[in-house]
């Protein structure tokens, strides 16, 4: 065995975390080709389970050729091949580059079998690479971590054992098995970020500079460990702000007893959490200065891509974008079918005796919203009130007050959502009524009030 084959396999098999199911990441290109082959050679000497996986982008003119290729290869090493296709054509203003890799990962934790590993063939020189773009794009700890060694993936997890390589160790390991590989020619492309780092800026700085990528991969571990502690505070502060039962509140009070420093790493962990986009850094910095600093009765509201933050009675709530309904919107519904709104909720209703929305015996019951200047009396209250102010004494957001479905018997207002019944529709002991519930849908990250 070459001194190249046995320090890298000895690297490799040093890096593996344990499973009895490894998938390679197969490009076909030479660090993916390596590792392919070098995992091969480790699996004659193992019981574990082999297999490699290519995803077809069809981005290139060649995608069905490098496809054949990694069939030719994988068949000639007795290895099953996967391909997966996907369209990872950029949306306007997407980057291309940032498009292909969402596809490639979402499709691959897709078809992930379950505690199954895919081995990535990222080396050093990539981890430099993307330590330097992320800190291009003003990233913080997380951002600058770079990539991680081991991650979850779909019902597996992603490994990268070849991280602490460095290229050359790699192409001479390829160049002395004779391996064959693809070479994509949109890597010379320098209009991609990725590329004009790899071909210009970087031969530029380990000329002046030797051993940078080992430098900038220790600043990568140190990143990740930063990041781990900026993740555990924020899980401790929290404990200390968050609503409680309610994942996408949070009392403004208390945030605003943080530091600066604190209630940021604070906002961007909990927002990413709910599993919305983080806000850019200068976004945050709003959210702290309008939510927080914005007078009493004030109602601020922060925007950016698919995510809103606004404030209600001193509270933070945490929102995906909300589009109103059309107060026009009415349907006849029979209860017995869950009804879907156009806000993407769903309204239901439980048979129960003797108590909930009485059930009709003429009339034909509809579901709309508000348009205004709407009154009932809450069963067991006495007198009529204005619905404006048993949303107040509800404590329902004004955003949210628009997105309440309304039922009318005849054109008269018989339930609130699943907030109240009127008297004069409410059960009697022996009749047969409905209690109602509203399903959030996508849209709607919490609840509409504070559940009291």
């Amino acid at each position: 065995m070459s001194t190249s084959k046995s320090e890298l396999i000895a690297a490799l098999a040093q890096r593996l975390p344990p499973a009895s199911h490894y998938c390679i990441a197969y490009s076909g290109g030479v660090d993916s080709h390596v590792l392919l082959h070098a995992m091969q050679a480790l699996s004659r000497h193992h019981d574990w389970r082999l297999s490699a996986v290519h995803v077809h982008h069809g981005l290139q003119a060649q995608a069905s050729e490098w496809t054949e290729h990694c069939g030719g290869v994988c068949r000639s090493l007795g290895l099953p091949l996967s391909v997966l296709r996907v369209d990872a054509s950029p949306r306007p203003g997407e980057s291309p580059e940032a498009r292909a890799r969402e596809a490639r990962y979402q499709a691959l934790a897709r078809w992930l079998p379950a505690e199954a590993v895919l081995l990535s063939a990222q080396h050093r020189h990539d981890q430099a690479e993307t330590l330097l773009l992320q800190l291009f794009r003003g990233a913080g700890a997380h951002g600058l971590a770079a990539m991680p060694e081991l991650a979850p993936l779909g019902q597996g997890r992603l490994a990268r054992p070849f991280l602490a390589l460095g290229r050359p160790l790699i192409l001479r390991y390829a160049r002395e098995q004779q391996l064959q590989w693809i070479e994509d020619p949109s890597n010379a492309d320098t209009r991609y970020d990725r590329n004009l780092l790899r071909q210009r800026l970087l031969p530029a700085i380990r000329e002046r500079w030797r051993g940078i990528d080992q430098v900038l991969a220790r600043a990568a571990r140190v990143q990740a460990d930063q990041a781990e502690l900026a993740t555990a505070l924020a899980a401790l502060d929290l404990a200390d702000c968050a609503v409680s039962g309610r994942t996408t509140q949070l009392h403004g009070s208390a945030l605003g007893r943080l530091s600066r420093a604190r209630q940021r790493n604070l906002l961007r962990h909990w927002i990413v959490g709910n599993g919305l986009p983080a806000p850019p850094l200068a976004i945050v910095d709003q959210l702290i200065d309008n939510l927080l600093n914005a007078r009493q009765d004030a109602n601020p509201l922060v925007r950016w891509a698919g995510a809103q933050l606004r404030r209600y009675d001193e509270r933070l709530y945490l929102l995906a974008p909300l589009a109103e309904p059309d107060p026009r919107w009415r349907r006849v519904w029979d209860l017995h079918q869950p009804l879907s709104l156009p806000t993407g909720d769903t309204l239901c209703a439980v048979p129960t005796q003797g108590r909930g929305l009485r059930a009709p015996s003429k009339g034909v019951l509809e579901v709309g919203f508000r348009r205004g200047g709407e009154r009932l009396q809450p069963a067991g209250r006495r007198g009529h009130h204005r619905l404006k102010k048993l949303f107040q004494e509800w404590r329902v957001p004004h955003w949210a007050r628009a997105r309440v479905p309304l039922l009318f018997c005849d054109g008269a207002l018989a339930a609130v959502g699943d907030f109240c019944i009127a008297e004069q529709f409410r059960a009697r002991e022996d009749e047969t009524g409905f209690e109602l519930s509203l399903q959030p849908g996508a849209a709607q990250t919490g609840p509409l009030s504070d559940g009291q």
